[in-house]
């Protein structure tokens, strides 16, 4: 069965970094087109970026445009998101998710 876990979450200052990596397993993730999404205390999912199989061509939302940068490696099966420049309105569970999958998400705080 499709599986997603994320990991490297965590309490960051104003400015900061973080990179989150996803692990995937049970499907053939070389062939998935995939997406991190998250969700603030409140509110709904936002999608924040995707990147096609091939890793050769990525979108991002107009929020996180110049400061996210998304990526994968398929030969290990993993996903990552490299967040730079980071704001206090970055504070949300982080996602990745295929077709209608998501992972159990970790939690990326910026806070001072």
């Amino acid at each position: 069965q499709v599986q997603l876990v994320e990991s490297g979450g965590g309490l960051v200052q104003p400015g900061g970094s973080l990179r989150l990596s996803c692990a995937a397993s049970g499907f053939t993730f070389s062939m998935r087109y995939m997406s991190w999404v998250r969700q603030a205390p409140g509110k709904g999912l936002e999608w924040v970026s995707g990147i096609n199989s091939g890793g050769d061509s990525t979108n991002y939302a107009d929020s996180v445009k110049g400061r996210f940068t998304i990526s994968r490696d398929n030969a290990k099966n993993m996903l990552y998101l490299q967040m730079n420049s980071l704001k206090p309105e970055d504070t949300a569970v982080y996602y990745c998710e295929t077709g209608a999958r998501r992972g159990q998400g970790t939690q990326v705080t910026v806070s001072s």
